[in-house]
């Protein structure tokens, strides 16, 4: 996949193992992808098995794979209100991040968490005292706190939480963030309009390296709604010429581009198609502009 100008992959399931994750992005086109590392409402993992990931390394060498952004369960909640729940996802982090070092020098990305009526500095707190319990100076995978879309009691939408959580972190240089498109529109930056100035104050706030992966969605909703809908790439209200922006902007040369948009396969095969094309031309895009 070298000289495509672009990491792009979507969302695979974890069902079948490493190897048939990684058999199922080739046939996309995909060069990366993620995948919950558990079920996305929780529960026990599956156990990993060293003959699959040793065939997964070597499909990944072979295709030129960039790195992969592995997803926490959305069950997971650093900071919630009941102390069980606080335990049971400090358990489930740990657990997941030992797990990663069988796929080494990868992303695990996670939503910080809803503080759940205790406010949002108790949320901050929470999280980054979770952070200082699991991450280890001998892990290889970089952690990745997500972009939100800001609805309900959801730390994380806006950067200066993001940086406020980051400032708490012992081994800050084992975390990054990852930029979703639909989160950061959703909760208020306007990427079709102000692209330059909103990385501008990510990169203020937070620092563009560590800006390490993009989740790339359409969003189903107005500018600063905190609804968090997700729609495929031109169908929605950030609309395909500012998304074909995002995916060229000199910014975000070299991160992982995920789409987490409501596809099939067939659906995922063409979005991915699409970004290339965007990433290796100056076409203007071939979907409409928008619903908004």
């Amino acid at each position: 996949m070298e000289g495509t100008g672009i990491r792009i992959g979507n969302h695979l399931s974890s069902s079948r193992g490493y190897a048939a994750m990684g058999r199922a992005a080739v046939k996309l086109g995909a060069d990366t992808f993620a995948f919950f590392t558990r079920n996305p409402r929780g529960g026990a993992a599956k156990a990993v098995v060293p003959e699959d990931v040793k065939k997964f390394l070597d499909i990944a060498e072979k295709e030129n794979f960039g790195k992969l952004v592995a997803h926490a369960p959305y069950t997971m909640n650093l900071c919630a209100a009941r102390e069980e729940v606080r335990s049971f996802s400090l358990e489930m982090i740990g657990d997941d991040l030992r797990r990663m070092e069988y796929i080494p020098g990868n992303y695990y990305n996670f939503h910080p968490g809803s503080h759940v009526g205790q406010g949002t500095k108790a949320g901050i707190a929470g999280i980054a005292d979770a952070l200082n319990k699991v991450l280890k100076k001998e892990q290889t995978t970089t952690v990745l706190l997500e972009t939100m879309a800001g609805k309900g009691s959801e730390v994380g939408g806006n950067f200066a939480e993001l940086r406020e959580i980051l400032d708490r972190v012992e081994q800050r240089d084992k975390l990054g963030v990852c930029f979703d498109t639909c989160h950061v529109w959703d909760s208020g930056y306007d990427i079709a309009g102000r692209l330059d100035e909103v990385l501008e104050e990510f990169d203020r706030i937070i620092g563009l390296e560590r800006l390490c992966a993009v989740h790339f969605n359409d969003s189903m909703n107005p500018c600063g709604s905190r609804r968090d809908r997700h729609a495929r790439i031109g169908e929605g209200c950030i609309g395909a010429e500012a998304m074909r922006r995002v995916a060229q902007h000199p910014l975000l040369t070299g991160r992982p581009f995920i789409l987490e948009t409501p596809n099939d396969d067939e659906g995922y095969r063409r979005e991915i198609a699409l970004v290339r094309a965007w990433t290796r031309t100056e076409n203007k895009p071939v979907f409409p502009d928008g619903l908004c």
